[in-house]
């Protein structure tokens, strides 16, 4: 009883990293499986959800931290807004210079402005703490649920130490239900703008905008709203990390996590479907996270072992380009 325990336990931190990634590739769809907007920068949006949040509900500086501004202490719901307010006023100053740009041209500005935003993140210590990152973020009602499971084992010494372990991780299930509750319902808001008028001049933009400009529509306004609107997505999921881990550095949006591990995902599970996108967050990482259980028993070093996560990764994608080219769940053509 309890390796299954550990498993349920393990399950659970599985389904909430997976969740939000599923977040992040719901953003990543508006803007390229819907619109069309090569957009190489997510990990700059993550990071600035994240750190906005953290900033707003997070403690205020103590005398090692080297940052001069935030610690407001505020609910976590409102760090989750201001954490897509910040994220979309960063895409409004992206877009403007940006949009214009075709294809290849816009994928390496918002590849460089992503950097570019990581390096703000470790350099500006006034802002960010640079390299030491923001700790002791707040999860929402963790005194409250963790006070309530240690209180239930103290009182009852005699519960098997497998329902101890689970009762201890009780707060990692509610953050699950959270997450989930999230990408639910960005998912259905999501899928009802898709479903409108407004998302059919987004896939017409994305298959031929000339035509779209002729029909007297503004091709740049649109564009605009796709990536401000994807972009606070995945500023909530940035927002969504930071109050789980608790602590975030510049480190923990590095291009591989924050953004080439989101295509993957949304190429795996179906570019333009928000099925797809979701299903890809959770076959993809589940990919990544099993390489730790095989790690143990392959003759590898840890760098290794870590070059065989995106060997694996890279070998899957092939596959499924090669027998599925549009995705494990593609678009529905309309």
């Amino acid at each position: 009883m309890e390796i299954i325990a550990g498993i349920v336990n393990y399950l659970v931190f599985f389904g909430i990293t997976a969740g939000t990634y599923g977040v992040l590739s719901l953003g990543l769809n508006l803007q390229w499986g819907q619109t069309g907007l090569f957009n190489i920068g997510v990990a700059g949006f993550y990071a600035v959800g994240a750190y906005t949040a953290a900033l707003i509900s997070g403690p205020p500086p103590d005398a090692w931290d080297g940052r001069l501004v935030g610690g407001l202490e505020l609910p976590f719901l409102i760090g989750l807004l201001a954490a897509a307010l910040v994220a979309g006023i960063v895409a409004v100053l992206i877009g403007l210079p940006t949009l214009r740009l075709r294809s290849d041209y816009l994928a390496i500005a918002t590849i460089g402005i992503a950097e570019t935003i990581r390096l703000i993140l470790k350099n500006e210590s006034w802002l960010t703490n640079g390299v030491w990152g923001l700790q002791q973020i707040p999860s929402p009602l963790y005194a409250s649920i963790h006070g309530w499971a240690t209180r239930l084992v103290d009182a009852h010494p005699d519960l098997p130490v497998w329902v101890q372990r689970l009762v201890g991780k009780a707060y990692n299930g509610f953050y699950l239900l959270l997450v989930v509750g999230v990408l639910v319902l960005l998912y259905l808001l999501t899928t009802r703008l898709v479903k409108s008028p407004w998302g059919r001049v987004l896939r017409a933009i994305r298959e031929d905008e000339s035509v779209v400009a002729m029909s007297g529509k503004n091709v740049f306004f649109y564009r605009m709203q796709a990536l401000v609107l994807g972009a606070m997505i995945m500023g909530i999921g940035g927002a969504l990390y930071a109050h789980y881990a608790r602590f975030i550095s510049p480190n923990s949006f590095e291009p591989l996590y924050g953004t080439f591990l989101v295509w993957v995902m949304l190429i795996l599970g179906g570019t333009g479907s928000n099925r797809g996108a979701i299903l890809g967050a959770f076959v993809v990482w589940g990919i990544w996270a099993g390489t730790d259980f095989v790690a143990a028993y392959l003759p590898f070093s840890a760098p290794q072992i870590a070059a065989l996560r995106i060997i694996i990764i890279g070998i899957l994608l092939e596959v499924v380009i090669l027998l599925k080219p549009n995705g494990l769940l593609p678009e529905r053509r309309r």
